[in-house]
């Protein structure tokens, strides 16, 4: 039996492929290539030696994805499928609505046609709101201050729904708070579209002179030096906890929420630091307005993804950065040639 990877092509998706097959999982991905590029599929052969059934699918297209349910043997849902920058989902909330809850219920309803009823769900720590201070706990009241995040709290709720509705379903749902880092190999890592939304990706197109400095959204924040908070984890350390997640999600019935973080919280600027200090690299900046819907501080607490499932981060602030900065400097241009 396979695990079906929405997204799949995706920065944290692809990880998460690598992993699976490096576990002994048989994978599908469907992905639309709406923020991926088709040479991931090759890199992750690389990696692997493995040639991963891939169906380019947009998850909202019912009759398109049926196929994929049809053809292979599905056993488990790892859903990443979904538009993911707050900026424009502030700018284009309609687009955000649509393609993020939509696609999700597309997915769910041949999930319970086909008798597919585990899922892990790629959440986001935007569903904390503005009210709760860090560290976040699993237990805290939800609110967003972003359509993006309401579009993870809504699938959230919509997940649990479909649980009470009928109590064979299982799912994790993984609110994982700032994605960084690459496969130590250099060979997948982190291509955004277009102006990186993310600091890091910014941090390595400046590094290896795509841009001329880092835009720094506000440093007027309540913390030590002014800039926004958070708590950054290696994308490899996250890609293994969508592995535990799933073991727990194939063994058991119900859903739990689980925080993937690192439970500390770097600045902006300390980000820029360390990423200088263990590559000897200059990084010029900007400092310029707050972006609508951030919020200062974000970080975790992960005890419960520890004590649940057996899971916590082991890389470190020096080896997000070298990693980053080893995938941008062998890849100038990401997967393009």
């Amino acid at each position: 039996m396979a695990i079906l990877v929405t997204g799949g092509a995706g920065y944290i998706g692809s990880h998460t492929v690598v992993e699976l097959i490096n576990e002994n999982y048989d994978v599908v991905i469907v992905d639309d290539y709406s923020n991926a590029k088709p040479e991931v599929l090759n890199r992750i052969k690389e990696l692997t030696g493995k040639e991963v059934p891939f169906h380019e699918v947009n998850i909202t297209d019912k009759e398109a994805l049926r196929p994929v349910f049809e053809q292979h043997d599905l056993e488990a849902v790892i859903h990443f499928a979904g538009f993911k920058a707050v900026g424009e989902s502030v700018a284009q909330p309609l687009k955000y609505y649509s393609n993020n809850i939509h696609g999700t219920i597309v997915l769910m309803e041949l999930m319970n046609e086909y008798d597919v009823k585990k899922m892990v769900f790629s959440s986001s720590a935007t569903v904390y709101g503005m009210n709760n201070e860090a560290p976040f706990t699993e237990d805290m009241p939800l609110s967003t201050t972003n359509p993006y995040g309401t579009t993870k709290m809504y699938i959230e709720q919509i997940i649990q729904d479909q649980f009470v509705a009928d109590n064979r379903w299982s799912a994790a749902l993984l609110r994982y708070f700032n994605p960084i880092g690459a496969h130590v190999s250099g060979r997948i890592g982190e291509d955004p579209n277009d102006i990186p939304n993310n600091l890091m990706p910014f941090i390595t197109q400046v590094a290896v002179g795509k841009r001329d400095k880092l835009s720094v959204f506000g440093n007027d924040y309540d913390t030590h030096d002014g800039t926004g908070v958070r708590d950054y984890i290696h994308v490899v350390d996250l890609a293994k906890g969508h592995i535990r997640a799933l073991e727990k999600v194939l063994e058991t019935e119900g859903v739990e929420a689980y925080n993937l973080g690192t439970g500390t919280g770097y600045s902006v600027l300390d980000v820029v630091k360390a990423f200088e200090s263990a590559n000897d690299v200059e990084i010029p900046y900007d400092i310029v307005d707050r972006r609508p819907g951030d919020i200062g501080t974000s970080y975790a607490s992960s005890a419960k993804a520890k004590a649940e499932l057996n899971w916590e981060a082991k890389l470190g602030l020096e080896d997000m950065c070298r990693d980053s900065w080893n995938w941008q400097k062998n890849n100038p241009n990401g997967y393009e040639a």
